[in-house]
């Protein structure tokens, strides 16, 4: 073959070996990727209700009254079984509303699609028991008197965590001194949580922060790791609060509705 080519007119040679480069680009262009392309996702006020049920609903103890919100969110992102080719990679690139991410960073588990579906749920429900327990802890209440019941079972993954003990413990306590641990506002966030109250990162949070604003938020919880990446795609006016632990998120709203100093990104 490269005697041949030898004997070619360069412009000649130079077409006949880019056919296999070329052929190269167009097979990747139409191969699978492994990849997802993630966007914002819905946002869910755990202090609310959610199909006509309270979100958290406790019992043996008694609960106040709340005025603000506590929004938990999500990403949403194309399936794991579904096609990602580099074209639409490319495109979705360059376009802030969306991000292009590992499928194993939003689909750590593998396997089907029912299967990881399954997989989400069961790490969402062991999430709700884990918060329930966290948030006893901080308010040391016996668990084996006051329940909580969380009702936000179609939604997958253990991100809403922190949420979720921040509303158990508004419900049961609000700021410690009377008034809501939200002070009234929009507070929105991510992170999951230990029994403990240690406070964990979570994938796609430059796009939650978009889904908080989006949906009225002025405040963004975010796990202290994941500063960079909430600063990366920040909506305006929204304010991010790093944390670290359900203690930390508890001082500082507190701290926030008495117009003290609050950590910042």
């Amino acid at each position: 073959m490269l005697s041949r080519l030898t004997r070619l007119p360069r412009p000649a040679a130079l077409a006949v070996c880019a056919l296999p480069v070329l052929g190269l680009f167009a097979v990747a262009a139409f191969a699978p990727l492994p990849f997802v392309i993630a966007q914002p996702g819905l946002t869910a006020d755990v202090l609310g209700a959610r199909d006509g049920k309270p979100v958290i609903a406790l019992t043996g103890a008694p609960t106040r009254q709340t005025k603000g919100q506590l929004r938990m969110t999500t990403i949403q992102a194309t399936g794991p079984s579904s096609t990602v080719r580099l074209p639409e990679l490319v495109a979705r690139w360059f376009d802030s509303t969306r991000a292009v991410m590992p499928r194993e960073s939003v689909y750590p588990s593998g396997g089907s699609d029912k299967e990881i579906e399954a997989h989400n749920l069961e790490e969402m429900a062991k999430s709700q028991s884990t918060a329930s327990q966290a948030a006893l802890g901080f308010l040391h209440k016996d668990p084996g008197t006051v329940k909580a019941e969380l009702n936000l079972a179609d939604v997958g993954g253990p991100s809403a965590g922190l949420l979720f003990s921040l509303g158990i413990v508004d419900k049961l306590d609000g700021d410690g001194s009377g008034g809501d641990l939200t002070g009234g506002r929009v507070i929105a966030g991510t992170g999951t949580i230990t029994a403990g109250g240690e406070v964990g990162a979570v994938g796609g949070v430059a796009l939650k922060t978009q889904a908080a604003k989006r949906d009225g938020a002025s405040v963004f919880l975010v796990p202290k790791a994941e500063c960079s990446d909430a600063r990366s795609e920040l909506p305006e006016g929204l304010r991010l609060v790093p944390v670290t632990s359900l203690t930390g998120a508890v001082d500082a709203l507190r701290a926030l509705n008495r117009g003290e100093q609050v950590p910042s990104c």
